[in-house]
């Protein structure tokens, strides 16, 4: 999820949130009986009135706000399940001969092997996100609990990211990296 949807998550739920607590309390307020006693119905004959003379209008913006919401709501869940990750291509150069374009998938799957070089890495994963013009790498390491972790830091700064900027043309690539710590794996005795 990137930094814009997260803002726009917590702006929207702190709306909501607000809107609940002051319905919320403006409701304890009317059962306590702010606004008449606690026994009077909320939709009394003035608000009936109103409807009834109000009658198509009314019905009509009921329905026209509830599609607005029912729009936003749609937004909102398109905009959870899009996919940062780039599955075209990332531009390298444009000149008058032609267009340096380099494969999205790809170029992760080598940064990915890249990382795997490491003898304490047990796998590696990684993938391509941001636009063309300013792509970043997501990377996710298992490496081995008992090394340390320093080697590692030390390998994706000297090789594998290094290699990356290379490989796409580009001074500076943003990368984050998600490791996780496993025993590595017993080796395996073959008894003839």
């Amino acid at each position: 999820m990137s930094r814009k949807t997260s803002r726009g998550n917590r702006w929207g739920l702190a709306l909501v949130g607000l809107a609940l607590v002051v319905l919320g309390g403006l409701a304890l307020a009317r059962g306590l009986g702010a606004w008449g006693s606690a026994g009077t119905p909320i939709v009394d004959g003035g608000v009936r009135g109103f409807f009834t003379r109000n009658s198509p209008a009314i019905w009509w913006l009921v329905a026209l706000v509830s599609v607005a919401l029912a729009l936003l709501a749609l937004r909102w869940l398109f905009v959870q399940g899009r996919s940062e990750i780039s599955h075209g291509a990332v531009r390298l150069e444009r000149s008058p001969t032609g267009i340096t374009e380099v494969s999205a998938p790809g170029m992760a799957h080598a940064v990915a092997a890249d990382v795997e070089s490491s003898p304490i890495v047990l796998r590696a994963d990684a993938d391509l996100v941001g636009s063309p013009s300013r792509p970043e790498v997501r990377l996710r390491v298992i490496a081995d609990e008992s090394a340390p972790i320093g080697e590692l830091s030390r390998h994706l700064s000297t090789v594998a990211l290094p290699h990356m900027r290379d490989a796409l043309d580009r001074d500076h690539v943003p990368a984050v990296a998600r490791v996780s710590l496993e025993p590595s794996p017993a080796p395996h005795r073959v008894v003839r």
